[in-house]
């Protein structure tokens, strides 16, 4: 269980119906098949042991009692084994019979919890048989194979919380439970519970499955936990309905395994314990209530590492389905829009300033600000396009900007700073020859102050260009490029301002326009500020001085979404990336991440207004405030010991 990964099974065995003996010995089958592959939790269907379709043969004696031996047999089959089963089964106590889940670990029957809600309504008859399950636990008494007997906790509220593993809580419900307006995996979640298994048996109707998988996926996002759904499936009597299993594991909002209909087998998922408890600590509106009348039952299960099987998207910020990404990308242009567009609107502004490099960022400000100016309904030439060619402009970007700017309809004003700079430079005593910061940051202010004194005397607003990646590495100019009086772009990663630009590409219907935005698209990322190369290409490519945005942006997902230990994020970063590049690599640029992210947060500490477009940002009014004089000593001591851990690799290989 490293960084907080278990693995969960939701196993549909091909029972027989009112024949416990047998069924048993399918759920062992299943037990050996999960334990061979990892998994810790195992959950069963609803009253696995006997058939969820007995009907009136649950009033006979002899079902009850086998169903009683046989879940004493798989008791002592769990021994020796590293993990915890439920399994459902019907349970007499003090007269009356209850539809109930037992949790079994390592030769132990931990306790029980019967069901909540018993639906008696349309096809169900529960009603009938079993009797509503009481919230506070009682105690009731169980006969083991050796026929000594044990006395179990039993009742609703009751949580079953690993003394060996940090933050795994396990609450339970049955079926109908999560159908309800009031679900008792609310109160378990409240009352600590991290994850939620749930013992079913769903019968089958057109469409019911897309339902129930948003419905497993809601609870768990709501309820900000993992959520195991086991469901019955063949094996049960087709006398009115067909059970076709679909066996769900889903975790915060995220579906990890969905099998689907109409066969049985074993779901798998690896659940990430430590996003939950992030998740909680980070929502003040999730109130836990300890106070809560839960009984706990502590259990152990071993704390080794788990292989993970899970998807971990390279690219977190941007959706890898094409209409997912289209949605995406044209609501988060419609976010961007819509906040100039009300700033324009409350302070009167009728002209906006706008510095156009023929990069991507400064490209996508510029398609922004047009978007603004047609809700306004402002002529577009009241946008100022300024581009400002210096030592390190090349033939290309400077083409671009200028088609683009004409493109849109907006005006174009150029300006060389050349002269500026190099007066400047002589003011300040800098040999021009010597291209080191104060070569490049110099012009980068220039262009600056321009943008600021045309929005003096247009009356109009500077727009910021800068991205959330750029701001996360403090890859921008501290009153340079830094400032402005908008930006649009400041929550918006550079993996995403890619496709942002690229969708409209695809959707302005503008051909000429198009052919422009796919030339930037291909041009290398650059701040242009060193000369270019003698064949007129740019010297200066930001990806080989800081490392790939791919790689950045996961970092900073990771990091600021899940407060994630640096050693975690290597790991799942050697997953997502893992052919792509190599672990040394991966390494390297984390550590550099990690270093400017704390160096550099005295830039974002006095960020200008932008609007947020997605879960992670980092204005210091909003999403992150952190302090810019904090110490980055732990992180970067966690990955100098994943450094000396692949040296030694190394040298053991050689």
């Amino acid at each position: 269980m490293k960084d907080g990964y278990i693995r969960a099974a939701a196993a549909t065995p091909k029972i027989r119906v009112a024949d416990p003996d047998y069924n048993e010995l399918q759920l062992e089958r299943q037990l050996e098949e999960a334990e061979i592959a990892g998994a810790k939790i195992v959950v069963f269907p609803e009253l696995s042991l006997t058939g969820y379709t007995c009907r009136d043969l649950y009033w006979q004696t002899p079902m009850l009692e086998g169903a009683c031996r046989a879940l004493a047999r798989l008791i002592r089959f769990t021994e020796g084994k590293d993990l915890i089963a439920f399994v459902g089964l019907p349970w007499e106590e003090s007269g009356k019979l209850y539809n109930v889940m037992a949790a079994v670990c390592n030769g132990e029957l931990l306790g029980m919890i019967p069901k909540s809600y018993i639906p008696n309504y349309s096809e169900f008859y529960e009603g009938r048989y079993f009797t509503k399950g009481m919230e506070s636990p009682v105690e009731t008494e169980f006969t083991m194979e050796d026929g000594t007997v044990v006395s179990v906790p039993f009742g609703t509220d009751i949580l079953f919380r690993c003394s060996t593993v940090p933050g795994l809580v396990i609450g339970g419900e049955l079926c109908e439970d999560v159908w309800v307006p009031n679900s008792p995996s609310i109160r378990h979640a409240l009352a600590g519970a991290t994850v939620i298994v749930n013992c079913s048996a769903s019968d089958e109707t057109t469409g019911k499955d897309s339902y129930r998988s948003d419905l497993i996926r809601m609870q768990s996002a709501k309820l900000v936990c993992a959520y195991v759904y086991c469901n019955a499936g063949e094996g049960e009597s087709t006398t009115d309905l067909v059970f076709g299993g679909q066996n769900i594991i889903a975790e915060n909002g995220t579906i990890l395994a969905d099998e689907g209909r109409f066969h049985n087998g074993i779901a798998f998922g690896e659940i990430d314990l430590e996003r939950i408890r992030s998740e909680r600590r980070r929502m003040g509106t999730f109130e836990s209530e300890a106070g809560w009348d839960h009984e706990i039952v502590e259990f152990k299960l071993s704390p080794e590492p788990v292989r993970l099987h899970r998807y971990i998207d390279p690219a977190p910020f941007v959706p890898s389905v094409k209409r997912d990404r289209d949605r995406r990308c044209d609501e988060i242009l419609s976010i961007q829009a819509l906040g100039l567009k009300t700033r324009l609107e409350k302070i009167g502004c009728r002209f906006a300033v706008v510095g156009i490099s023929g990069g991507l960022d400064s490209t996508l400000a510029l398609l922004v600000t047009v978007r603004a100016f047609d809700a306004l309904q402002i002529p577009r030439e009241n946008i100022i396009a300024v581009t400002m060619p210096c030592f390190g402009t090349t033939d290309r970007t400077y083409n671009n900007a200028c088609k683009l700017v004409n493109s849109l309809g907006a005006s174009l004003k150029e300006v060389n700073i050349q002269e500026a700079v190099r007066l400047h430079f002589r003011d300040i005593e800098h040999d021009e020859s010597i291209h080191n910061v104060t070569y490049e940051n110099g012009q980068a202010r220039e262009r600056t102050q321009i943008l600021m004194d045309l929005s003096n005397k247009y009356n109009g607003i500077v727009i910021g260009t800068g991205d959330l990646s750029e701001l996360a590495l403090g890859w921008a100019t501290y009153n340079g490029d830094h400032m402005s009086m908008y930006a649009v772009n400041s929550s918006v990663p550079k993996t995403l301002v890619r496709h942002l630009v690229s969708y409209y590409a695809d959707t302005c219907g503008d051909e000429v326009l198009a052919e422009v935005l796919r030339d930037v698209l291909d041009t290398p990322v650059s701040p242009e500020l060193l000369p270019p190369e003698e064949n007129g290409e740019i010297a200066q490519k930001t990806e080989d001085l800081v490392g790939p945005y791919e790689l950045h942006d996961f970092f900073l997902y990771q990091m600021l979404r899940f407060g994630y230990h640096p050693s975690k994020i290597n790991r799942m970063a050697n997953y997502a990336f893992e052919g792509v590049y190599d672990r040394e690599t991966i390494l390297k640029w984390q550590k550099v991440f990690t270093k400017r992210f704390f160096q550099q947060q005295f830039k974002r500490s006095c960020l200008p207004d932008g609007p947020k477009v997605g879960s992670v940002a980092v204005s210091p009014r909003g999403d992150l405030r952190m302090p810019s004089d904090a110490s980055v000593r732990i992180w970067m001591k966690e990955l100098e010991e994943l450094e000396e851990e692949l040296k030694k690799e190394a040298m053991e290989q050689a």
